[in-house]
């Protein structure tokens, strides 16, 4: 497990709606049983309408881009991820601005 990483979301309740889990926890909390994620959804014409830049970001995930959605960030037990799909850490600076913009409203 690694912080930008994303993973398939094994929730059957979530994961039409949210298919994949962006991993937010740094590395340095690895053994640990949970993990902090923000879902990720595929980015439609509305969504791009409506979505707040920095809070709510597109994304591009296997080449396709993806709503991240911030405001349901959430813990989750570890065995909850599904396999790794990609890695997001060249799209760190959006991703942080976003967590930025949630915890300190800037």
């Amino acid at each position: 497990m690694r912080q930008f990483f994303v993973y398939r979301n094994r929730n059957a309740a979530t994961k039409a709606r949210f298919p994949l889990l962006l991993e937010v926890q740094s590395d340095l909390l690895s053994d640990l049983g949970t993990r902090v994620v923000i879902p990720l959804t595929p980015a439609t014409v509305t969504s791009r309408r409506t979505a707040m830049q920095t809070l709510t970001p597109i994304l591009v995930v296997d080449g396709k881009d993806h709503l991240l959605v911030t405001p349901q960030l959430a813990g989750i037990a570890t065995r909850e991820l599904g396999p790794p799909v990609a890695d997001l850490s060249g799209q760190r600076p959006a991703i942080l601005a976003a967590l930025d913009l949630l915890i300190t409203g800037i």
